[in-house]
């Protein structure tokens, strides 16, 4: 955990040198090559003690708008979400156990939803507590077949 440090200084050209100096160009590049991490753990692999989960999640949205990508944005983060609490993927049974682990999951993923998205996402995870995926479901990324149904990509 830091300890106020990620946000001394011009975090964002600290966030981005950071990136560079692992080869890549942007943080969504260096997200990509790592969809199942969580927000904290990239952030940890680029600097445990000045750099911060949000601040990861700043620069992925900043590149979304940019590059038109919001919505596969959204699917990455749900991936990361669920990467993250249901390890083994999803339940066979939704009991109240795994029903709370879900609601997490899909809390977390809400949480982490920029605005444009929200309601799309509230119908997505209602779909997905509706009519849930088979047992063992884990995405691997972003471009999940089910995940593409459930969110599909509509910018222009």
């Amino acid at each position: 955990m830091t300890d106020g440090r990620s946000w001394q200084g011009n975090w964002i050209s600290r966030l981005y040198e950071r990136i560079r100096e692992r080869g890549y160009d942007s943080v969504t590049a260096f997200a990509e090559d790592r969809p199942m991490a969580s927000l904290v753990a990239l952030a940890e692999e680029l600097g445990p003690d000045d750099v911060a989960g949000v601040q990861v999640f700043k620069g992925l949205v900043a590149e979304a708008e940019r590059s038109k990508k919001l919505t596969r944005l959204a699917r990455g983060q749900l991936v990361r979400e669920l990467s993250d609490v249901l390890p083994n993927g999803w339940p066979a049974v939704l009991d109240d156990d795994a029903r709370m682990e879900v609601a997490i999951a899909l809390g977390q993923w809400s949480a982490y939803t920029p605005e444009p998205l929200v309601e799309r996402v509230r119908s997505a995870s209602g779909a997905l507590l509706a009519n849930p995926p088979p047992a063992g479901w884990r995405p691997l990324g972003p471009d999940d077949e089910l995940l593409r149904t459930l969110l599909p990509d509509d910018e222009a």
